[in-house]
């Protein structure tokens, strides 16, 4: 969950690590530092956000021409200057950032305690510090040594950068589950957790797998596993552009990923749909479409924004490619002992491609035998590396911390998915398929003209700012909706919302429904459209305020309702996609009305690289 940074080169190092630090600020936003290597250590860190940091260190030392930089998401120790990293060992010699959980920090503290180490923080990284130090001084061995020695003895997960004064030319860099990145450049390397903090510096990039170590010096780079074992670097291109990660004008990336919807879209069926609208080609899946074709059972594990959108996926799947679909936590997937056949096809869907619980469940599943795909975002990360096959969104990156772009960019390539499961198993005709594909390629500039409510969506946040509770309720396609909704509201504003089904309402939330609780209904008009009638007239009757999601020109509701949010008509299939877009503009009004920092909501980071 924590951004990591660092620069080795021929450069003054401080003002790369801060601005790759601001890049990284959606990982974590706890507390910053920075360590720089001159001649001496000087290390700076402050509880807060970056610009904290900024401003403590304008009267500081910040020269040198190799530094490392963190950004925070607190595990172990509370959010304070002393807990922040960057963390030094005791005899000084060694200084490290890190992102990830050391399982056995609790044994390996207790031992180095035993020999005489102090610790000034709670945290399982100044543990790390002191273990390489002390294997160090034992072995009387190089530094790359005591690192690989010490890594071994760690139980857990780590993205690490280290320098020491021992050996004042180089950084190493290793990890175990959590990402890390190597910017190539002339004469200079960068680290970082994700590229965004390099695209502007290079776009040649290695990203480091499982057990790699990296030993740099401003003009080299050398590649092995911690056991030792060499390895061959292979440098990508990154295809990012520094615009795609400023705000170009908009008040926050919530609000301009938003409305980027319409492109991101676009950009995820473009290239895959044919021009005449006749095929969708996937060719991420062309080596195991004849297994998906031929799947008993499909498991969709996912987390969070994720796994609302597998949840649509599973409705997707079933309705036109009538192949039963389960979807699951990964969180709960992997600590559970469920029921996985050789038979089965695992899909796996993530944003960052780096979320730990999905990870873990992946492994289970290829560990069983099932065939195990992937729905990713970020190109390079874990989940594309380590399932068998799988499809890129095309989003973007997302830099707020509440998905909003990705999650209709996965329903977006749940949607192909389905439809050419459906054609290919024979269960939807190829004038359907045809006419399904049409309507998806219709879905961009639809949202386009939702976008066009933002300032009446606002006037509604601006009745309901000082909520304390809400409902959300859709049926069919739209109760994933309805969750996701609330989990917006949640996330940004810190209202308390929940998602329903809307026929579960009576059997129990009816009795939180008075004059002060406002009731979102999504009741586009589809199959259960009497229904979903229906129970707005049932929060009518309690003096519930209801908030409509409706069909454009739909009067019989405008009639029931408090206010409306009108979407263009779609099939009902691709409802979702334009339907949750109001519930997005809405949550992000009353947060940013409520004072919010809609783009680092407290407590939450973007990428959970951590259990």
């Amino acid at each position: 969950m924590c951004g990591i940074v660092g620069y080795i080169g021929n450069k003054e190092a401080y003002p790369i690590l801060i601005n790759g630090l601001k890049r990284l600020e959606y990982r974590g936003y706890d507390s910053a530092g920075v360590a720089l290597l001159n001649g001496n250590i000087n290390i700076y860190k402050r509880k807060g956000k970056v610009s904290d940091l900024e401003e403590f260190t304008k009267s500081k030392n910040v020269q040198g021409t190799i530094g490392i930089g963190h950004t925070r998401w607190a595990t172990h120790g509370e959010p304070n200057d002393v807990n922040s990293h960057p963390h030094r060992s005791m005899d000084g010699k060694f200084v490290l950032i890190h992102n990830g959980i050391i399982e056995n920090y609790g044994k390996l503290k207790r031992s180095l305690e035993e020999c005489g180490y102090e610790f000034k923080s709670d945290t399982d990284t100044e543990v790390l510090a002191n273990l390489i130090a002390y294997i160090y001084k034992e072995g009387e061995m190089s530094v790359e040594m005591a690192v690989r020695l010490a890594l071994k003895k760690v139980i857990g997960a780590f993205g690490l950068v280290i320098f020491s004064t021992e050996e004042p030319d180089k950084l190493i860099a290793a990890r175990r589950g959590s990402p890390l990145v190597i910017g190539v450049g002339k004469g200079e390397y960068f680290l970082a957790s994700d590229a965004t903090p390099i695209v502007e510096h290079t776009n040649s990039v290695i990203y480091l797998n499982d057990d790699d170590l990296a030993i740099i010096k401003k003009d080299q780079l050398l590649l092995k596993t911690i056991f030792d074992e060499k390895q061959e670097p292979v440098v990508e291109e990154l295809d990012l552009d520094i615009g795609e990660i400023d705000k170009n004008g908009f008040p926050h990336f919530m609000l301009k990923e938003i409305f980027e919807q319409p492109r991101s879209i676009l950009d995820t069926f473009r290239g895959r749909v044919a021009k005449d609208n006749s095929e969708i080609v996937l060719g991420g899946l062309y080596r195991v479409i004849d297994d998906l074709v031929k799947a008993k059972r499909i498991l969709i594990v996912a987390c969070g924004t994720s796994w609302h959108a597998g949840q649509v996926g599973e409705y997707m799947i079933e309705d036109l490619a009538r192949i039963p679909v389960e979807v699951e936590y990964g969180s709960e997937f992997r600590y559970r002992n469920p029921v996985i056949t050789k038979e089965d096809i695992v899909i796996a869907i993530s944003q960052s491609g780096e979320t730990a619980d999905t990870l873990a469940a992946i492994r289970m599943a290829k560990e069983a035998g099932a065939k195990v795909l992937g729905i990713c975002n970020v190109v390079g990360s874990s989940i594309p590396r380590e399932t068998d096959a799988g499809v890129y969104t095309h989003a973007g990156p997302e830099i707020g911390v509440a998905s909003t772009k990705a999650f209709t960019a996965q329903v977006t390539v749940l949607a192909m998915i389905a439809m050419v499961l459906g054609n290919k198993r024979g269960e939807l005709s190829t004038e359907d398929y045809n006419e399904l594909i049409h309507d998806l390629t219709e879905v961009p500039a639809k949202i386009e003209k939702i976008l066009q409510q933002n300032e009446e969506i606002k006037a509604i946040a601006e009745i309901y700012k000082e909520a304390t509770n809400a409902i959300y309720l859709g049926r069919g396609y739209l109760f994933p909706v309805a969750l996701e909704g609330a989990l917006k509201l949640k996330e940004i504003s810190y209202i308390h919302a929940e998602g329903y089904p809307a026929a579960e309402m009576k059997h129990g939330p009816i009795a939180l429904i008075d004059e002060n609780m406002p009731v979102i209904v999504i009741a586009t008009k589809d199959k259960s459209y009497d229904k979903i009638v229906s129970n707005i007239q049932e929060v009518k009757a309690r003096n519930g305020k209801v908030i409509a999601v409706v069909t454009e020109g739909d009067e019989t509701i405008r009639n029931m309702a408090d206010h409306v949010m009108e979407v263009p008509e779609s099939t009902e299939m691709l409802s979702a996609l334009t339907t949750v877009i109001p519930l997005q503009l809405l949550s992000y009004h009353i947060a940013v009305m409520r004072g919010c920092n809609v783009d680092q909501p407290r407590n939450l980071a973007k990428s959970v690289t951590v259990e």
